[in-house]
Order: C-alpha cells, then structure tokens, then sequence
C-alpha cells in the first residue's frame, strides 16, 4: 500500500486536472489488497476522469491530500 505512483503529465486544462475521489469498501476488493490492510472497513480511491484507479488509500482527507501534491483537483463522488 506504500507504493508510489507516477500520475503521468499533467494537462494544462482544469478538466484535466480533475480526479474523483469515492470510498470503496472492502467486500469489493481483491483478497491480496484486503491482507494488507486487515480490520479496515474501507479504503478511497482517486480515479482519474476516465474512470482508471490510480490510488488506494486509507482515509478521505489522505485521498485528498495526494491529489493535491499532485497538482490535480480532487472531486468527491458517493
């Protein structure tokens, strides 16, 4: 779950720019990622506009915070 992810170039544009943040719960995910974080109920992920996962993280604001060292604009999605 420590692993870092290249974002690739970022876009001029601010739709571009846009990443949708949304909690996932657990019963969702692949078992390998489940393992590695035991007694979590959920995680949030940062999807880029296309719909591609880009992270999994543990908490909203973390989510959050990642888009936003990145230079890109989180949106919350439910």
């Amino acid at each position: 779950m420590n692993e870092k992810f290249d974002f690739g170039p970022q876009q001029n544009d601010s739709a571009g720019n846009i990443v949708y943040i949304r909690r996932v719960a657990m019963d969702t995910l692949p078992d390998e990622v489940r393992r590695q974080v035991p007694g979590v109920e959920a995680l949030y992920a940062v999807h880029g506009v296309d719909g591609e996962r880009l992270a999994l993280v543990r908490d909203r604001s973390l989510a959050f915070l990642l888009a936003r060292q990145n230079e890109l604009t989180p949106v919350s999605v439910h």
